[in-house]
């Protein structure tokens, strides 16, 4: 893969730690990040930072804290330096890209300082029951002010087996929540986190390897925010 492929691939990582990737774009991702060592590590120097988003719960603060007052000026300034540079190269799909990368930092930043719904809800804990002897999978699932943190729970499997989490909405449709590898003898759960609020979710589902499981979550009631 050459600098500028990578380049233009860059644009989705920050979106794929964050699970916000369609499946074909997700696994056309992985399939290049497998075999390219840059983009590799930088998923890895991302996945820290998108693990500890779902932590950030602004009910846990005494005062919900706010960006710096400089910081939409700075942003502003360098998308326009951004255009500049694209002007002088030509290189209209490295703008794109970049527009991408900004939504997605704008997303996370929401998670620190927009209120919502879901902070004081109770969690609901899943156990997976159409799994082999000797599996087991588990998923509690907290609602929060930006969606769902979903913690899960697996254990039997073969160790270093790609495990990708996503729930199926009320209408069928499957929303994509984020990956995680089972390392045997080290930790057996993964904390991910969705923008789907709980009550659009039908069940949670985790497809390990080549295998599905799919779970079914209880009804959660759909308030005036949700609907």
């Amino acid at each position: 893969m050459t600098a500028e492929g990578c380049r233009n691939r860059r644009e989705a990582l920050g979106l794929y730690v964050l699970g916000q990737l369609a499946e074909p774009e997700r696994e056309a991702l992985e399939a290049h990040i497998e075999g390219c060592p840059g983009c590799r590590a930088e998923v890895a120097s991302l996945e820290p930072v998108a693990r500890l988003l779902p932590l950030a719960d602004p009910e846990r603060l005494d005062k919900v804290p706010a960006p710096p007052p400089d910081l939409g000026g700075r942003i502003a300034a360098s998308i326009a330096a951004e255009r500049r540079a694209q002007r002088r190269s030509h290189r209209l799909r490295f703008g794109l890209a970049f527009g991408g990368v900004a939504a997605a930092a704008a997303a996370a930043l929401a998670i620190f300082v927009l209120p919502g719904r879901g902070g004081g809800e109770p969690s609901q804990r899943v156990v997976f029951e159409s799994v082999p002897p000797g599996v087991a999978i588990s998923a509690s699932l907290q609602p929060k002010p930006f969606g769902t943190e979903i913690r899960m729970e697996v254990s039997g499997i073969r160790s270093g087996t790609l495990c990708r989490v996503f729930f199926r909405r009320n209408d069928g449709a499957r929303v994509p929540v984020g990956t995680f590898r089972y390392r045997y003898g080290g930790d057996s759960d993964a904390v991910l986190s969705s923008a789907l609020d709980l009550s659009r979710a039908s069940a949670v589902g985790v497809r390990a390897g080549d295998r599905t499981f799919i779970q079914p979550v209880k009804s959660q009631p759909l308030t005036e925010e949700s609907t």
